[in-house]
């Protein structure tokens, strides 16, 4: 960081091992083929370039966690209530109308930044010992930090798994949560969508039932799916496939992202877009996960993005409530 040189530390979910890559130069790079060696950093819109890290220099170490003391207090944000509560209607009119079947739509909170980077990042691998964490930096693009409990895709040789993620209630003590049809209806429309998104490019998939999986303070909803490609489907394909998942996006996918392009209050950047590992240990290798509960940190400030998925069920109310539950972790830690 003192050297103004493009890097990024990362934490797999439930390891203990902190991981970085180091670029030995300013330049932006980019993967084009998906075929290129490095750790990506990829925008919403693919349109615009997937960022690569050259792994010029990786260094591996241990990290033990110190142990996080929960605060009772919770850290909420209210500026930006009326506009979101009028988007998410708008999503809904859309929805009623037949134009799409699901949006997710976000909202980003600004504020000040009372910690160090690094400190930020220790917070984070504190709090959310089952995601992955990161800390990224690139001088012609900024910094970015996160912990996002959902995987876009692995991919090993001929071996793929991904998840389907959807669903969120707040953590409320050590029972787990009961769903409503709505939340069960939204996870199993995104399953049914990546089973058929992948099917062409896929020798067999699996799909297991879903279970709930707790992220920091909140439940969610995950279906595991995992199978194997055939031997010419290359990652670049499988990431065209799945990216954005309808879990970030919506159904139908392009539709949805237009809906978003037009009417979010601001515009995504690198905030559900993805990361991760390309190439970085053998050829045909890839662990990738899909950027939220994630900040970008600039000028002494904090900028928290978070969003839920938009279905003809939602109440607008509940659905504003949902992005207060997301933010409170990340504004804690800032």
């Amino acid at each position: 960081m003192e050297q103004n040189l493009p890097f990024c530390l990362y934490r797999k979910p439930t390891e203990t091992l902190v991981n970085g890559v180091f670029q030995s130069n300013s330049e932006l790079n980019h993967t084009v083929t998906f075929t290129e060696k490095g750790f990506v950093f990829a925008p919403f819109d693919l349109n615009n370039d997937a960022v690569l890290i050259a792994p010029d220099k990786i260094v591996v170490a241990s990290f033990e966690v110190e142990e996080v003391v929960n605060s009772s207090k919770d850290f909420i944000n209210d500026s930006g209530r009326s506009s979101h509560i009028e988007l998410v209607e708008k999503g809904i009119n859309a929805i009623k109308k037949g134009a799409l079947k699901k949006v997710v739509l976000s909202r980003k909170i600004e504020i000040l930044l009372s910690k160090k980077p690094l400190e930020v990042f220790q917070s984070l691998l504190g709090k959310y010992p089952n995601a992955f964490c990161y800390l990224f930096f690139h001088p012609k693009l900024g910094m970015w930090c996160g912990a996002t409990p959902e995987t876009l895709v692995h991919i090993e040789g001929e071996k793929l798994r991904t998840m389907s993620l959807a669903a969120t209630v707040p953590v409320n003590d050590s029972t787990k949560p009961e769903w409503g049809s709505k939340e069960v209806e939204e996870q199993k429309m995104v399953t049914n969508y990546i089973k058929q998104k992948l099917h062409s490019s896929m020798k067999e998939l699996q799909v297991e039932d879903p279970v709930s999986i707790k992220a920091g303070k909140l439940w969610h909803l995950k279906s595991e799916i995992k199978g194997s490609i055939t031997p010419k489907t290359t990652i670049k394909e499988i990431i065209e496939t799945l990216h954005p998942t309808p879990a970030v996006c919506g159904i139908p996918t392009q539709e949805a992202k237009t809906f978003i392009q037009k009417n979010e209050n601001y515009q995504r950047t690198f905030y559900t877009g993805f990361l991760g590992e390309l190439n970085l240990s053998k050829e045909k290798q890839a662990a990738l996960f899909v950027n939220l509960r994630c900040m970008e940190l600039k000028n002494g400030k904090a900028s928290v993005f978070v969003g839920g998925g938009i279905t003809e069920a939602s109440i607008p109310e509940n659905e504003w409530t949902e992005t207060q539950n997301k933010s409170k972790t990340m504004l804690s830690i800032t």
